[in-house]
């Protein structure tokens, strides 16, 4: 049946020409989300082919189950390097999973439309932590003293990131989870090259762990001042906001 409303009309094909060849908006996803990371294009455009790839049956939910799977296979790889250093071939293949899952469980979700904003962000911060003290674990085990202290310190860095990471989120509306140029995603590949490192010369991860937790506890102190600032402004515009309603 043909629809007679005044309001639709049939462009002519001169009209559907020069609507098919006008630059189409991107996609943006997740865009209270500032990414600062020194892979963020190449990661980004990575990204989009695989959302557009994706089979329909695999949800971001089975995604952030895979990006566990990876996180499993980091942990269970350190445990078992312990007898022989190329079991950090399973350690890398982890993290390759991990990133994989991580990566597009949140992603897939925006990209078909179907985002579920706060589920998705409880969800991904609490495997993010669970990931992130597994893989501590395997790596305070395979480290002897007093290496794996610094491996423990690593985790509670991380893990302090990732809080300040929320505290900036309610503070100005925009969740970072970068410091300056570095982002998950580079800080897998660090890893990854560490444990080749440590495959070829035995003792390069305990060296590493010394400088990351220096590193880290850097980058956090720096983010705690400069997020008290934040907080300040924050306080000062609401205050004013008061006076002016």
């Amino acid at each position: 049946m043909m629809d007679s409303s005044p309001l639709k009309s049939t462009p002519a094909p001169e009209t559907k020409e020069v609507m098919t060849n006008l630059p189409q908006p991107k996609l943006k996803v997740f865009t209270d989300r500032n990414r600062t990371n020194f892979l963020k294009v190449p990661e980004q455009k990575l990204l989009a082919i695989l959302c557009e790839m994706m089979p329909q049956w695999v949800t971001p939910d089975f995604l952030t189950f895979v990006g566990m799977v990876g996180s499993v296979l980091v942990m269970v790889g350190f445990f078992l390097a312990r007898s022989n250093d190329y079991y950090f071939l399973l350690s890398i293949l982890g993290f390759c999973i991990n990133w994989f899952g991580d990566s597009l469980d949140g992603r897939i979700a925006y990209f078909r439309k179907k985002p579920r904003k706060w589920y998705g962000f409880s969800l991904d911060l609490n495997m993010d932590f669970i990931s992130v003290v597994m893989m501590g674990c395997g790596f305070y085990y395979y480290l002897s003293a007093p290496y794996n202290v610094f491996a423990f310190a690593v985790v509670i860095l991380y893990n302090w990131t990732m809080i300040m990471s929320l505290m900036k989120y309610k503070i100005v509306d925009v969740f970072m989870i970068d410091s300056a140029y570095l982002g998950p995603t580079e800080f897998r590949i660090i890893l990854i090259l560490v444990l080749i490192g440590e495959m070829l010369l035995r003792g390069t991860a305990g060296y590493f762990t010394i400088v990351v937790s220096a590193v880290l506890f850097i980058i956090n102190v720096k983010d705690f001042f400069r997020l008290q600032k934040l907080g300040t402004k924050r306080d000062e515009e609401d205050k004013a906001n008061k006076l002016l309603s």
